[in-house]
């Protein structure tokens, strides 16, 4: 039988972080109060409603934008989907997208369900976007939107979503899910997605946010609900556990990020000095406060990341190459950086500096032994 680990760290924020205590807090108090529809006139109905407008009205506060401009969808891949293909639907100029080469999967399907043309952009080997190459392709002929992530999902570089200079008709949509309540929104987007369970609000509610005066239409099914951008039956509960943590997040990021920035620094140069063969990936300094994502040559990253877990320490792999579709990711690709034994670390609100400390002491070992398996 196998000893449980001395030490046990989650470090694998961008996957999902744990419920953050104000969320858990409003969530189990909403329980009893917001399972009826909200739609309804019966008092249920309308405590119900009053925990939505709330929900939405916190937000929003905490996003800097419109209450009814909140709409509230079953989760982060959901919102990326109806942003997109609303805007494309409700396009006077094409149905053409513009795109970064290193979107989300979530931006990519879309688009090829639903585009009738796919220009992708290419990044720098930090994952940079060329900022002038979306614009040049956002002018031609039939291009309705442009897809440009707020920050990425693998590797954690900032793109420049924000002062765009697109043409009138052309709108921007940026996912946001990566980034949202850690940093501020970008200015100029005309539709942006988020994911609630990304900072630490219950898992299944996603946040969609559809500019006032922005054309976007419902590319699907409609639903007969007051909101437009409606997906159904919210859950009251959930999205108001959602708000309450976002706005928590919000309040204490200057001082979550700081402490974050710097522990990530200490891994990016630890990593870089104490592993041989080893890439260190995405921007050092335009980034996420709290991701870092680096490649050891001659390593498997799904047997990094089991050998890590059976010593205390989750992160992910970076989707470099998996077991299951041996199909490297397409942002290490469109980077040109090493696609294989990639992992991602992202460090939750919590995590200190002995966890990173401790982390980085066992890294060296563990690559070393996993090569010395392959001859190496």
């Amino acid at each position: 039988m196998t000893a449980p680990p001395a030490r046990s760290a989650d470090l694998d924020s961008a996957s999902s972080a744990p419920l953050h205590p104000a969320a858990r807090e409003v969530l189990l108090a909403a329980l009893d109060r917001g399972y009826a529809d909200p739609r309804r006139l019966h008092r249920t109905g309308r405590d119900a409603r009053l925990l939505l407008d709330n929900a939405r009205e916190a937000t929003a506060d905490a996003l800097g934008v419109r209450p009814d401009e909140v709409t509230f969808t079953p989760s982060g891949t959901h919102a990326v989907h109806l942003g997109l293909l609303g805007l494309l639907r409700g396009s006077r100029r094409g149905s053409a997208v513009v795109r970064s080469a290193v979107e989300h999967s979530a931006v990519r399907h879309a688009v090829a369900w639903g585009a009738d043309g796919d220009r992708e952009v290419r990044v720098d080997r930090s994952g940079l976007v060329d900022r002038d190459g979306i614009v040049e392709d956002a002018r031609s002929p039939g291009v309705g939107v442009v897809a440009l992530q707020t920050a990425n999902h693998e590797v954690g570089t900032l793109q420049p979503a924000g002062g765009l200079e697109l043409p009138d008709d052309v709108a921007l949509f940026t996912d946001a899910c990566a980034s949202m309540g850690r940093l501020p929104l970008p200015g100029g987007w005309a539709a942006a997605a988020g994911s609630a369970h990304k900072w630490g609000g219950p898992a299944g509610v996603g946040v969609l946010l559809v500019r006032k005066r922005a054309r976007w239409r419902n590319p699907f099914p409609g639903d007969d609900r007051a909101d437009e951008r409606s997906t159904g039956f919210e859950n009251v509960p959930a999205v108001l556990a959602a708000a309450a943590a976002l706005q928590a997040v919000v309040a204490e990021r200057d001082e979550v990020n700081a402490r974050q920035h710097e522990l990530v620094d200490v891994v990016r140069r630890r990593v870089a000095a104490e592993v041989p063969d080893v890439e260190v990936v995405g921007d050092p300094d335009r980034r996420l406060p709290h991701l870092v994502t680096f490649s050891c040559l001659y390593v498997d990253g799904e047997a990094l990341v089991t050998e890590l877990d059976r010593r205390g320490f989750g992160i992910a792999s970076g989707s470099a190459c998996t077991a299951s579709t041996l199909t490297p990711s397409h942002v290490l690709e469109a980077m040109g950086v090493l696609t294989h034994g990639n992992v991602r670390l992202s460090l939750q609100r919590d995590t200190t500096r002995a966890d990173v400390d401790a982390f980085c002491d066992t890294l060296p070992g563990v690559v070393a032994e996993i090569r010395s398996r392959v001859g190496l």
